[in-house]
């Protein structure tokens, strides 16, 4: 980790993704924070063509700066998709300074975008992972979880509705075979006619004259002579 003069208002130290920037005293908005520097590479020559890091400022289609030096402590600000610095480009002076765009409070890691270009190609394959879209992806598992949680009640609370239609159901049932049972137990059949039922009287009366041998006059009939049995 490279020495930073005491009165530099930053240090370098531990972020959420490495190393990062972080302010040791008041940055105004609009101030001069840090310099982006580091060797030159021009386009035109293969040999500085093909060099590739993650560390490469592009001032424009010719020359790009090599900024994977270690005294660019610039090198050690991260990207932020809603950041508090920027990066100032001046293309003919082959110069990029990161200048603060609100105030930023001592504690607090200094960020800027790194554009378009570099977010295809090497973070969003893995994931900002930025406060900004680290905030989205903690209100995606929370609105996840509620929608968990939502679908949860409404299953359990289906589920209820479905026992207590079953428990009534159950319980029809069982009053129905009760009911049965009772009138079962009340209504002996003879004949396929019950007893308590139509014609009940004139059946029982007849069973009685029967088992005790005398005969009963139908009302509708003339008497007939009644003899007792020896």
């Amino acid at each position: 980790m490279p020495a930073i003069s005491s009165n530099k208002p930053y240090r370098v130290g531990r972020s959420r993704t490495g190393l990062g920037l972080f302010a040791t005293k008041p940055i105004k908005n609009g101030a001069k924070i840090v310099r982006y520097f580091g060797p030159l590479l021009d386009s035109r020559k293969k040999k500085d063509d093909a060099i590739e890091n993650k560390y490469l400022f592009e001032l424009n289609g010719r020359w790009t700066i090599d900024g994977s030096v270690r005294r660019n402590i610039a090198r050690y600000i991260n990207h932020a998709c809603k950041p508090n610095a920027e990066s100032d480009v001046k293309p003919r002076k082959r110069r990029v300074v990161i200048r603060a765009i609100k105030n930023i409070e001592p504690g607090e890691e200094i960020n800027y975008d790194y554009g378009t270009d570099y977010f295809k190609a090497y973070l969003k394959p893995i994931g900002c992972k930025c406060d900004a879209c680290e905030k989205k992806r903690k209100k995606k598992r929370a609105e996840a979880r509620a929608e968990r949680l939502r679908l949860k009640a409404k299953a359990e609370k289906k589920a209820l509705r479905k026992a207590e239609k079953q428990a009534k159901a159950k319980e029809k049932l069982e009053r129905k075979q009760k009911q049965a049972a009772k009138q079962k137990r009340n209504g002996a059949k003879l004949n396929g006619k019950l007893l308590n039922g139509h014609r009940g009287k004139d059946v029982a009366s007849k069973m009685t004259a029967a088992k005790s041998g005398i005969s009963v006059k139908p009302k509708d009939q003339p008497a007939l002579e009644v003899s007792a049995s020896a």
